[in-house]
């Protein structure tokens, strides 16, 4: 049945189990992401919330957590639920107060994972983007080995269940594996047809670490798109297939995601398109569909952050 397969959980290598699909929340506005969060989880079957600090959306998205468990309709442990660290929090004691800095907004006593959103640091002490006089990112020079321990912390004090991180690359990761206490079991990266990220992806496998993708439908209301630059859901090809499985194209690049054994975390604040996102356990991509789908890469982001370029922890400087 259907429904049964929306609930999907994939185990991590700690153990721990996370929802194969989740409803991301980065650009969504205040004053719609609660209502969007409510009818994720009463009305479309989601068990997966994705936050982050820096989205500066988080009460909200506790407002909403508050009324779910309230009604009764679901309990906290029925819900999973992830926040990243941000860069201006990358010294050991501050992953903590940012992570406590979460739980308050959301309204919780835990996590189920934490990130570490990039790893970049960059000063701290105020603002969530520090700028010199120019208006460029002023950097901290914080080791993100450094963060990793104050994520140890945040998961021995119990604030989360599970640790992970989010943009890094393998150099940045295997650093990580080589000097760590407790491994991440995610990494959390932009991942759609024009960027595969195989190679990326293949190692992290190796080395037991699940792989979260978003942006997995381009990102197409990034707010800096420029006119021209190619736009997956109006791709000729995935239209065909769409029209094939009587779907839309948003649900064969979701279904696309979900069959490389990738955890997704489609944004939307649209009842419709929540709803929508989510059905896409009835069907099935052929291999050659998913061939000539994975055909399209071209390495090309849709968050490439080049602000951070300069950074000498920017992680896209390497080809994975």
């Amino acid at each position: 049945m259907v429904v049964a397969e929306k609930a999907t959980k994939w185990t991590l290598s700690d153990g721990n189990q996370i929802p194969v699909f989740g409803l991301g929340t980065w650009k969504s506005k205040p004053g719609e992401v609660k209502n969007a969060v409510k009818f994720a989880l009463l009305e479309a079957g989601y068990r997966h919330i994705d936050c982050a600090l820096v989205y500066q959306n988080e009460d909200e998205v506790g407002q909403a957590l508050k009324e779910v468990f309230g009604s009764g309709a679901l309990k906290r442990e029925d819900v999973f639920i992830t926040s990243k660290c941000w860069n201006s929090y990358h010294s050991r004691a501050k992953v903590t107060e940012c992570c406590k800095q979460s739980l308050k907004n959301l309204g919780l006593d835990y996590l189920d994972l934490y990130l570490v959103h990039w790893p970049m640091g960059i000063q701290e002490g105020g603002e969530l983007f520090p700028k010199d006089a120019e208006g460029n990112i002023i950097p901290s020079d914080v080791d993100y080995l450094e963060t990793w321990k104050g994520m140890e912390d945040v998961h021995k004090a119990g604030l989360a269940k599970s640790i992970g991180i989010s943009n890094f690359n393998s150099e940045q990761i295997k650093r990580i594996l080589d000097n760590c206490e407790i491994k991440p079991v995610m990494n959390q990266i932009e991942i759609h047809p024009y960027l595969t990220q195989e190679p990326l992806i293949d190692f992290c496998r190796k080395n037991g670490i699940a792989v979260t993708a978003y942006s997995p439908l381009g990102s197409p209301d990034r707010p800096w798109a420029q006119p021209g630059e190619p736009s997956l859901l109006d791709d000729p090809k995935v239209k065909e297939i769409a029209q094939k499985h009587g779907k839309t194209s948003a649900q064969v690049l979701l279904r696309y995601a979900n069959q490389r054994g990738l955890i997704v975390i489609p944004k939307s604040v649209t009842t419709s398109r929540i709803a929508e996102n989510i059905n896409i356990f009835d069907f099935k991509l052929a291999p050659e569909e998913i061939a000539t789908i994975n055909s399209f890469n071209r390495n090309w982001r849709a968050v490439p952050i080049s602000t951070y370029s300069a950074h000498p922890y920017y992680p896209f400087s390497i080809p994975f």
